[in-house]
């Protein structure tokens, strides 16, 4: 059961967050591990040398088109979303489908923490510090048959609770999904938590997906249900504009959005004039994932 990635950190490790960032930047300057200089490194070795932003960057700076599209939006709305109780309902090319409560799967998984980078397809980046656990040991929990090749997501749909849904800004309920490899690997976790809170509604409560290595639309929030399946799943940003947003959409710094380049971010909380910072392949995650994409066309994946 998970500790499949390389990471120092253990739950004894997680600290409040002003004590959390005050002992990264005394570790970060006592390393040298700032800026470039991390670029030399395996990158699950320096995973644990990231910074992440504060808590007020990570919770009010969001896109969750459900309670408006603003990025201030989440913050103000997502109070209406009742998160208790919850279940997660996994089927499809499953051994073991059904409901399942929150509060079983949290008993069966090892919460880890983890520290990634966070990309979005708009061009802005920060770094979070996640508490979850690894979504292959909740697919091995359904137990995955042989058919499977892909895995399908659903958000939770409550207009009542969740007044974007009321316009039809996209096909609801949001929908993602990943090939079972991706969703299998190690990198790609359920996150229940950042910086060992409860995360917040408009983070995507009470548990969400993290690929770090895809922009952000991705990682889709208050999953309700899981689905195993032999078939490429439907997207929502693909349903609704096939050609800027493909299924893969792999963070990739010489592919640009039809209407924006890729190659630099723009980091939250750098203020008005600071610089932008070149987008890495994959995020980052290149010695992790690339193998997955062995012999495909890197530039299809938009």
């Amino acid at each position: 059961m998970a500790r499949r990635w390389t990471n120092r950190l253990t739950e004894n490790d997680i600290t409040p967050e002003a004590a959390f960032l005050n002992r990264r930047q005394i570790m970060a300057g006592a390393l040298g591990v700032a800026g470039a200089s991390l670029m030399g490194l395996p990158q699950a070795a320096h995973a644990e040398a990231l910074t992440p932003h504060p808590w007020e960057d990570i919770t009010s700076y969001n896109n969750y088109y459900e309670f408006g599209t603003g990025k201030d939006d989440p913050a103000q709305n997502a109070h209406q979303l009742t998160t208790a109780p919850w279940s997660v309902t996994i089927d499809g090319l499953v051994e073991r489908p059904g409901q399942y409560a929150f509060e079983d799967i949290l008993a069966k998984m090892t919460i880890e923490e983890r520290i990634y980078r966070f990309r979005c397809v708009e061009a802005w980046s920060m770094v979070v510090p996640w508490n979850g656990f690894e979504l292959a040991d909740l697919l091995n929990l359904a137990g995955v048959t042989s058919g499977a090749k892909y895995v399908a997501f659903e958000t939770v749909l409550r207009p009542e609770e969740m007044p974007g849904t009321r316009t039809r800004v996209l096909d609801w309920p949001y929908v993602e999904g990943l090939r079972l490899d991706e969703a299998m690997h190690p990198l790609t976790i359920m996150a229940t938590g950042i910086y060992g809170r409860d995360i917040p509604n408009q983070n995507g409560a009470p548990l969400r997906l993290v690929v770090p290595w895809k922009y952000g639309f991705k990682s889709i929030k208050s999953v309700v249900r899981i689905t195993l399946t032999d078939k490429e799943p439907p997207t929502s940003w693909n349903k609704a504009n096939a050609r800027e947003y493909g299924f893969y959409s792999n963070v990739n710094p010489e592919v640009d959005h039809r209407r924006w380049s890729q190659a630099s971010e723009r980091v939250i909380g750098g203020g008005l004039f600071a610089k932008r910072q070149p987008t890495l392949m994959f995020n980052g995650y290149e010695d992790e994932v690339a193998s997955l994409y062995k012999g495909m066309d890197l530039t299809r994946f938009f």
